[in-house]
C-alpha cells in the first residue's frame, strides 16, 4: 500500500504497533541524506514511534527527528502538524513542537523506508527544559499549570477539522471498553486482570449515562507528564511546552483533561485529591459542563485501565522497547490511585472543585424515632470538634476520649450519648503523622445508658439481618445499624412498618447508625477530610431519625475572602490556601478538619500552646483585677524583680510594654535620649519591628524591599556579619567587627557620633546565624567610646531559646546597655520589656514620662511570672539544649543526602536550615524553599522561610517540643526533599 494513500489508523485491525527498528546510525544517515543535516543522533523513548535528538558538531540541538509508526498515514501526520501550528498561533506563550519548514513554507517531512514498511519522517522543533516525567512530586502550581495547558489546547482545537482526525486509536477513550476487552489477557496476574475489568465495566457504564451529551472535538489526547515540557530557567517544574501529537484525534473534549490527570497519579506523594487544582484551572479557562464533570473521573479510570493493558501488550510484542517496559510499574500505580476511591466520591470532589457541588442529601422525616422510649432531650450530643471545650487540655490525644465523655454524660443522667455526623473529630486526629487521619464520621455513634428497643422509623424492606448488622430501606436511602450486641428480630426480604421491633439492646451497647444512598458503594464509618465531601454526598445525617437536630453543615469557605475584605492585606497570612487553625496544644496546631500539624515556627509560645498554668493564671487574674500600671499591686513588682534578676549588672531597671516593636522603639529612644546623640547604627538584613523607630532600623529586604533606600538620615547601616554567605565567610568573618568599628569611628569624625547601636545578639532574621566571636564586644566598645549606648534586640532569641545561653549576648560575652525582649515573655499574651540601668532609665525623664496602658498590667505581670515559673520548673532551657542538639544533629545528617542543604545554623531551638542551589556560589534556593514549605504542610508540618532570600527554614518551635516530634520533623523533611527530587 503506498504510504501517500489517504488512509488512517484503525487500531483494532492491527495485531500490534511496533515502533520502527531504527538505530542511531540509521537516523544519522537519514538526517544527512534526507534532511541535509550532519548530526549525532540520540534515541528518545517512544512507545510506538522512533524519535531522535539531533545534535550538530558543537553539541547544539538541531532538531528532533521523528519517524512515525508505519501504521500512520500521511494525512494523519498532516493533521498533527497543522494542529501544532494552530495551537502555537493561538497561544504564543505556549511552546509547541511544531514541524520545521523550508524557506518556502513546506514542512521538512518525507516518507522513508523502515523494517516495518514506509513511514513518515519529519523534523520537529526541539523544546529545551525536559519533561515532567519521573517520580518527582507535583506541587499544586505544577498541577494547575498542567490543567491550564490542557484547557488552552482544548480551546485552540475546538473548531479544528481535518480528515486526518478520523482515526480509531487505542488511546481514544471512546473505545476504552473495546481496548480493555481486547488486551486484558496480557495481564498475567488474575487478580489484577479482574480489577481492571471490573473498574472498566463500572466506568464505562457511567460514561454511557452522559456519552450522548459530551462534546466532541479535535484533542491532543496525550498531554501527560511525558509530553509537557518544563519552562526553561524555572527552578520548579512548571510546564510551558507540549510535544508529541501522535495521538491527535477527534474524541470527547473532556478526555484531554482526563488524560492529563491520570498522568499525575504515579508521582511520589500524589493522591487523587492532589489533582483537583488541574480541574479548577481547566474549568477557569474552558468551563466544564455538568455532564463533563460527571464523566471526568470515570474517564481517568478508563485511561488508567487502558494504560495497564496497552503497556502489558506492548511489552509482550515489543520486549526490546525499554520505554514501554519501564512504564509498567508506574502505569499500575496510576490505576491503583484512580480506583482507590469510588468513582462517585471523586466525581463529587470534581464537582465541588469547579463550583457544581450538590446540596447535602436529607432523609425523609421518620414516622417514629429509632430509639423507642428515649426522647431526644435524654440524649447527650458529644461535641468532639476542634473548637469544642471538651477538647481542652490535650484530651484529644487520649485513646478513650469519646468513651470518657460518654461515661461522664451517662453518669450525669443522660439515657444515651450520640456523636455528630460529618463533624471532624479531633479525638481521632493522629499526632505526628504525614497523612491525615480518618476523622470525619459518615454516621453517628450512640452509646446506651440503659436498655433500649430499636424500632423501624418508617416503612421499608429489610435488606440484611445478621449478627451485628441490620439494614433496611428508608426512602432512597439504606439505614444501616451495626452493633456487636445485635441479634436481629427481623429477616431479610420482609417488609416492615413504622414501630416494628428491629433489635433489643442492653445498657452499655454502642450502636452505629448510617444512611447511605441506595445502590451506592459501601461507605466507611470514618473518612479522611480531603475526601469527606465526596463520601458525604453518598450519605445523609441519621440524627433526625433519633429526634436530634441535624449537624449544621454550612461551609465557611469564604472566611479567607472575608478576612481580605476587612483585615488590611499588609497583614499577610501563611500559605496560599491555609488550613483553618482553631486550637493548639504544646507543639501541635490543630485545624478544623481535625488535622494535627507539628508547629516548627512558633517562638511566640515557648511553653507550648494552651499551657494550663498560663490559662489558669489568666482566668484567675481576670476574675480579680486588670487595670494599668499606675495602680499599686504586687504582681508588677514581683515580675520586674524576677526579670531584672535574670540580667547582669548594671541592668536593673525595667520598662514593660506590649510587643517587640514597642520594646525596640523604646530602647532606641532610651539610648539616643541618654546619649544625647540622635544617630543610630544598625545591622543590615535585620528586622526589629513596625513602629517608626523600629522600622527605621529594620533593613530586611523581605520585610521591606526598599529598606536600604528609605532609611531616615539618622540611621546608618553596617554589613550583616553573616559568616556563611556575607562578604566575609568562615574564618574571614573576623573582619566584620573591625569594619563596623571603622564605620562608627568615621561617623564620629564626621561630627555624627553614634548615639545607639542596635542589633540582634544572634542573627535571628538570617536564620539563626551566630555572630562572629567577639563581634559585639568590639562594636559595643566603639559605640561607648564615642558616647553611645548598645541596644540588644533579644526579642526572638532571648529567654532560653538558644539553650546554652538564656540571653544571646551571653554567647558573645558582652553586656549591652539596654535589652529589648518580648515574644516568649507572654507565651502568646502581648508582653514586652526593656531592661536597662537606673541611670539610663532616669534620663528618659528628660523626654517626659512613659506609660503603657496594658504594659505591666496585673494580667500581663501575672502571665510574665507564670511563664518564668514554667521555664524554670519544666527546665525548658535545658530541653532546648537536649532536644535542640538532637534536632541539629539530625538536620546535619540530612545534608549528606540532600545537596540542597547548604548549612544548619543556630543553637538550641533557634535553628535555620539554609537551602542553596550551589554549594560554592551559595545561590539561594528561594523557589525550592517555598515549594518545600508547602509540601511539608501537606505532610503535617508547619514551617516557614526566612532571610533576605527566603531560602532558610526558620526552626523555632515551642521549647516543650520533644524527641519524638523533632525526629518526626527530620524524617518528614527527608521525605519531602526526596519527593521533590533533591536527594542524591
Amino acid at each position: 500500500m503506498p504510504h501517500t494513500e489517504h488512509r488512517t489508523i484503525d487500531f483494532f485491525t492491527q495485531n500490534a504497533l511496533l515502533a520502527p527498528r531504527t538505530t542511531s546510525a540509521e537516523a544519522e544517515l537519514m538526517a544527512a541524506e534526507v534532511f541535509d543535516i550532519d548530526a549525532h543522533a540520540e534515541p528518545l523513548g517512544s512507545q510506538q514511534d522512533a524519535n531522535f535528538l539531533l545534535r550538530n558538531g558543537n553539541g547544539a540541538v538541531a532538531a528532533v527527528l521523528k519517524i512515525a509508526n508505519p501504521a500512520f498515514g500521511l494525512v494523519e501526520i498532516e493533521a498533527q502538524d497543522t494542529a501544532a501550528d494552530l495551537i502555537a498561533a493561538a497561544y504564543p506563550d505556549l511552546r509547541v513542537a511544531t514541524v520545521l519548514r523550508h524557506p518556502d513554507g513546506r514542512p521538512r517531512r518525507t516518507t522513508v523506508d523502515t523494517d516495518s514498511g514506509p513511514a513518515v519522517a519529519r523534523l520537529l522543533r526541539h523544546l529545551p527544559g525536559g519533561a515532567l516525567s519521573g517520580p518527582r512530586h507535583l506541587s499544586p502550581g505544577t498541577v494547575a499549570a498542567m490543567g491550564t495547558i490542557a484547557a488552552e489546547v482544548s480551546t485552540a482545537l475546538r473548531e479544528f477539522r481535518h480528515p486526518g482526525l478520523d482515526r480509531v486509536l487505542q488511546w481514544d477513550l471512546r473505545h476504552a471498553d473495546r481496548v480493555v476487552t481486547a488486551l486484558a489477557g496480557h495481564i498475567d496476574e488474575p487478580e489484577r486482570r479482574a480489577a481492571v475489568q471490573v473498574a472498566t465495566a463500572e466506568a464505562w457504564g457511567r460514561i454511557q449515562d452522559v456519552a450522548d451529551v459530551l462534546p466532541q472535538q479535535a484533542v491532543h489526547l496525550d498531554l501527560t507528564d511525558d509530553n509537557l515540557i518544563r519552562r526553561t530557567g524555572s527552578r520548579l517544574p512548571i510546564p510551558d511546552g507540549i510535544i508529541d501529537f501522535g495521538d491527535l484525534t477527534k474524541s470527547w473534549a473532556i478526555g484531554e483533561l482526563a488524560v492529563s490527570l491520570s498522568s499525575m497519579l504515579h508521582h511520589d506523594g500524589v493522591e487523587p485529591h492532589h489533582v483537583l487544582p488541574a480541574a479548577r484551572a481547566f474549568h477557569a479557562l474552558r468551563p466544564l459542563s455538568a455532564a463533563e464533570a460527571e464523566a471526568l473521573w470515570p474517564l481517568v479510570v478508563l485511561r488508567a485501565a487502558g494504560l495497564v493493558v496497552s503497556g502489558r501488550q506492548q511489552a509482550a510484542v515489543d520486549a526490546d522497547n525499554t520505554y514501554a517496559t519501564a512504564a509498567l510499574d508506574r502505569e499500575w500505580r496510576i490505576f491503583e490511585q484512580a480506583v482507590s476511591l469510588p468513582q462517585q466520591v471523586m466525581t463529587q470532589l470534581v464537582r465541588g472543585a469547579i463550583g457544581l457541588a450538590d446540596s447535602p442529601a436529607v432523609a425523609d422525616a421518620p414516622e417514629l424515632p429509632l430509639l423507642r422510649d428515649i426522647s431526644a432531650d435524654r440524649i447527650a450530643v458529644l461535641d468532639l470538634a476542634t473548637d469544642s471545650d471538651s477538647m481542652d487540655a490535650g484530651v484529644w490525644l487520649d485513646t478513650d476520649t469519646e468513651e470518657a465523655l460518654s461515661a461522664t454524660a451517662l453518669a450525669n443522667g443522660a439515657d444515651a450519648t450520640a456523636t455528630r455526623y460529618a463533624q471532624a473529630r479531633l479525638d481521632l486526629a493522629p499526632a505526628l503523622s504525614t497523612r491525615s487521619g480518618a476523622t470525619v464520621p459518615t454516621g453517628i455513634d450512640v452509646r446506651l445508658g440503659r436498655e433500649a428497643v430499636l424500632q423501624v422509623p418508617g416503612g421499608g424492606e429489610v435488606l440484611a439481618a445478621t449478627a451485628g448488622l441490620v439494614e433496611i430501606t428508608h426512602g432512597p436511602f439504606v439505614l444501616s445499624v451495626s452493633c456487636t450486641e445485635i441479634v436481629p428480630l427481623v429477616v431479610p426480604g420482609v417488609k416492615v412498618r413504622a414501630g416494628d421491633d428491629l433489635v433489643h439492646l442492653p445498657a452499655g451497647s454502642r450502636v452505629h447508625f448510617a444512611l447511605r444512598t441506595s445502590g451506592g458503594p459501601a461507605v466507611p464509618p470514618l473518612v479522611r477530610p480531603e475526601y469527606a465531601a465526596g463520601w458525604l454526598s453518598l450519605t445523609a445525617d441519621p440524627a433526625p431519625l433519633l429526634g436530634l437536630a441535624p449537624t449544621e453543615r454550612t461551609e465557611r469557605g469564604d472566611l479567607l475572602e472575608r478576612r481580605g475584605a476587612v483585615f488590611a492585606t499588609a497583614q499577610e497570612h501563611y500559605y496560599a490556601e491555609p488550613p483553618r487553625i482553631e486550637r493548639g496544644w504544646r507543639h501541635h496546631l490543630l485545624s478544623t478538619d481535625a488535622r494535627a500539624y507539628l508547629d516548627i515556627v512558633n517562638n511566640v509560645t515557648p511553653l507550648g500552646h494552651a499551657h494550663p498554668h498560663v490559662e489558669r493564671a489568666v482566668a484567675r487574674q481576670l476574675r480579680r483585677l486588670n487595670t494599668n500600671s499606675r495602680f499599686h499591686y504586687a504582681s508588677l513588682v514581683e515580675f520586674t524583680e524576677r526579670l531584672a534578676a535574670l540580667l547582669p549588672d548594671p541592668l536593673d531597671t525595667v520598662f514593660l510594654v506590649n510587643s517587640g516593636s514597642e520594646a525596640v522603639d523604646l530602647g532606641i529612644r532610651l539610648a539616643t535620649g541618654a546619649s544625647g546623640q540622635p544617630d543610630v547604627v544598625a545591622l543590615r538584613e535585620a528586622y526589629h519591628g513596625w513602629t517608626y523607630a523600629s522600622d527605621a532600623v529594620s533593613t530586611s529586604l523581605q520585610d521591606n524591599p526598599n529598606a536600604l533606600a528609605t532609611r531616615p538620615s539618622w540611621v546608618h547601616t553596617v554589613d550583616s556579619p553573616n559568616s556563611y554567605r556575607g562578604r566575609h565567610r568562615g574564618p574571614d568573618s573576623r573582619h566584620y567587627a573591625p569594619e563596623a568599628v571603622a564605620a562608627i569611628d568615621a561617623l564620629a569624625a564626621a561630627g555624627r557620633p553614634t548615639g545607639a547601636f542596635i542589633g540582634e545578639t544572634f542573627y535571628g532574621n538570617a536564620g539563626g546565624v551566630a555572630l562572629p566571636d567577639g563581634y559585639l564586644s568590639e562594636v559595643y566598645a566603639a559605640v561607648r567610646r564615642h558616647g553611645g549606648l548598645a541596644v540588644a534586640d533579644e526579642v526572638q532569641v532571648g529567654y532560653g531559646r538558644l539553650g546554652h545561653w538564656f540571653w544571646g549576648f551571653e554567647q558573645q560575652q558582652a553586656v549591652p546597655d539596654i535589652v529589648c525582649v518580648a515574644k516568649a515573655m507572654g507565651n502568646g499574651h502581648p508582653l514586652g520589656a526593656v531592661i536597662t540601668s537606673k541611670a539610663v532609665a532616669e534620663r528618659y525623664r528628660d523626654q517626659g514620662y512613659f506609660f503603657s496602658s496594658t504594659g505591666g498590667s496585673p494580667l500581663s505581670s501575672v502571665v510574665g511570672l507564670t511563664v518564668l515559673d514554667a521555664l524554670r520548673d519544666e527546665d525548658l532551657q535545658g530541653n532546648a539544649v537536649r532536644v535542640g542538639g538532637r534536632l541539629k544533629s539530625r538536620l546535619q545528617a540530612l545534608a549528606d543526602r540532600h545537596p540542597l542543604i547548604g548549612a544548619v545554623h543556630g543553637s538550641g531551638l533557634y535553628l535555620g536550615l539554609e537551602l542553596v542551589r550551589d554549594q560554592d556560589t551559595l545561590e539561594p534556593a528561594t523557589e525550592e524553599t517555598a515549594e518545600l514549605c508547602d509540601r511539608m504542610l501537606d505532610l503535617g508540618v508547619i514551617v516557614q522561610p526566612t532571610g533576605d532570600h527566603l531560602n532558610i527554614l526558620k526552626i523555632k518551635p515551642p521549647l516543650c517540643i520533644d524527641a519524638d516530634a523533632v525526629d518526626f520533623f527530620a524524617d518528614t523533611l527527608d521525605l519531602a526533599l526526596t519527593q521533590l527530587g533533591h536527594a542524591e
